[in-house]
């Protein structure tokens, strides 16, 4: 439960530190890094709680061959990374820039560790999104931080950004237990033990008064954690107006609390961690789609504010197209979409297109899944409306939407809304959809034809280790494929939703703001979705946006502390 938001313990004012930081989601752990160095750190967070998108995510982070993976027996090396990071990147962002990534992935993980009280987890056999390509790995490379007593915060606790889910009860669920509790019908020991812990942790740990979370919930309140502890202070209801420069070199910038503006000067630089456009929607119909709509899980603050800031000093951007796509279940009106993670992947269900088509692997990751939709826009052939259709063993065996337990009724509202359809036949259901009969009945004759014989020829699912990891072990020859059965059927309204924008400000291997011409901008950086992707147009693992974002936290802090070494920081104002 949401706790209320404290009084605002800082006051903004003119002053001067070694680095600013604009944006408290994985900027913090820019702060940690620079504070490691003796620099002297200014956070500033344009809402009212601190975490950003950070806090919203599933909190799991992807940086291969770390400390965490190692000790867990891991059997990754760095060559096999490159050689991955390589294959999916496919020349969509520059080499130096993924391989500074990959450079500095060990000591970020070991800063994090010595700064926070945070214990990490390798999520063992997540496998990467694409593990076929050389270098992957079917094991995995996302790690997350095991359930995290929030009450470490004290009076702060408030002033955490909430999740995208909560739960009425005490049970910090981590990535990798949510695995098997969605198969709790079809896997009920593992699915009940991992619940049983869980609710005794929760339950246990009030009793202590302690009060545990996970996911993006757990890895924001050890960053913050670590920020009360290192003396960081952090403005929040803080926005950034204008970045101030002098002499070809950013020095601070301008900032607005409550109505009046402020200067803060800035010695070693200003680090822009700001998220991305989520909710800045003329941006993303001019860069993106004009179809798209305000269904981004970002947080709310991700206006873009700090990209265009920086573009009007003569910054450059790339990939303003590109997105952390993520399909969810439609939203009743004035809601937010559901989350879906698993439900695409399980068997006993397929998704068709406004023409009763099916027209991609559902099982794939969600950012493939979403360019593909785009692709089809772009090719002047649209997907439409999007349904997941499934069978009554589908509804009876696994969770839906992030809430509907199996055998649960789907609620009233989403029949109303039209955002779900209930027939006793395939063809009834087809009309209640609005696709066309015949071209359903084909689509859903061939897939039954492909799921009985557990061979996806058409789009493959189930071929990678990835689509496997949350399919349904019980189902065989494939676990992401069973033919529809019954005479019940369901239809779920799909809309194309994202976890926030990747394209952004385009920055070199040091996290430096590169101009339009391509030379560094002195004391301005960019990292996590306020840069764009350190991968390009790709997602390579579970994790792969808070990845970047720490390891280019620690990057540019170090590599904004060295100015002192160099002599080119001006003198303090």
């Amino acid at each position: 439960m949401a706790l209320p938001v404290p009084a605002r313990k800082f006051t903004a004012q003119d002053t001067t530190v070694d680095l600013l930081i604009i944006g408290s989601g994985t900027g913090m752990a820019a702060g940690l890094a620079a504070a490691e160095q003796g620099s002297s750190v200014l956070i500033v967070e344009k809402t009212a709680t601190v975490g950003g998108s950070t806090a919203r995510s599933g909190g799991a982070f992807w940086i291969p061959n770390n400390p965490v993976l190692n000790a867990a027996g891991a059997k990754d090396t760095p060559e096999r990374a490159a050689a991955y990071v390589d294959a999916v990147v496919d020349g969509t962002s520059s080499r130096e820039r993924w391989q500074a990534f990959l450079d500095n992935g060990v000591a970020t993980v070991e800063m994090l560790q010595r700064t926070t009280p945070m214990k990490f987890l390798w999520d063992e056999e997540y496998s990467d999104y694409h593990p076929e390509e050389p270098g992957g790995s079917a094991a995995g490379r996302s790690c997350e931080c095991r359930p995290f007593d929030v009450n470490t915060l004290g009076e702060e606790r408030g002033r955490l950004r909430g999740g995208t889910m909560e739960s009425s009860l005490p049970m910090a669920i981590t990535g990798k237990d949510y695995r098997w509790l969605n198969l709790i019908s079809k896997v009920p020991v593992k699915g009940l033990m991992t619940a049983v812990t869980r609710v005794v942790q929760g339950v246990g740990g009030r009793v202590l008064k302690r009060d545990y979370v996970a996911g993006g919930q757990a890895l924001a309140a050890g960053l913050y954690a670590g920020v009360l502890g290192a003396g960081i202070p952090v403005w929040t209801d803080t926005s950034l107006v204008r970045l101030i420069s002098a002499d070809g070199r950013v020095t601070g910038a301008v900032l607005q609390q409550d109505g009046r503006e402020v200067t803060v000067t800035a010695r070693q630089g200003v680090v822009l961690a700001a998220g991305g456009f989520d909710h800045d929607m003329a941006m993303r119909h001019k860069h993106q789609s004009e179809s798209l709509e305000a269904w981004s899980f970002g947080s709310e603050g991700n206006t873009g504010d700090a990209i265009k800031a920086a573009a009007e000093i003569g910054a450059g951007t790339a990939l303003m197209d590109q997105s952390w796509w993520f399909p969810a279940v439609a939203p009743l009106p004035g809601r937010a979409p559901s989350v879906m993670l698993a439900e695409r992947s399980l068997p006993g269900s397929f998704i068709v297109d406004g023409s009763g088509n099916r027209f991609v692997n559902e099982a794939q990751d969600y950012m493939s899944f979403g360019q593909r939709v785009l692709e089809r826009e772009q090719q002047g052939n649209p997907v439409g409306t999007m349904w997941m259709v499934f069978d009554q063993e589908y509804r009876n065996s696994y969770i839906l939407a992030g809430s509907l337990f199996p055998r649960m009724a789907l609620p009233e509202k989403w029949y109303k809304e039209g955002i779900a359809a209930k027939a006793d036949s395939l063809a009834e259901l087809a009309r209640e959809i609005g696709v066309p009969e015949e071209t359903f009945a084909a689509t859903a004759s061939r897939f039954n034809e492909l799921a009985g014989a557990g061979v996806d020829e058409d789009f493959h699912r189930g071929s990678s280790a990835y689509d496997r990891y949350y399919g349904d072990p019980t189902v065989r020859p494939n676990p992401n494929l069973r033919p529809l059965s019954g005479n019940v059927y369901y239809a779920v309204k799909i809309v194309l939703s994202d976890l926030g924008t990747c394209g952004g400000l385009t920055a070199d291997a040091r996290g430096r703001v590169l101009a339009e011409d391509g030379t560094a901008m002195d004391g301005l950086y960019a990292i996590g979705n306020t840069a764009a992707n350190v991968f390009g147009k790709s997602y390579p693992g579970a994790g792969a946006t808070i990845g970047q974002g720490l390891v280019y936290g620690y990057i540019v802090a170090r590599d904004a502390a060295d100015r002192r070494g160099s002599g080119t920081e001006p003198a303090a104002a």
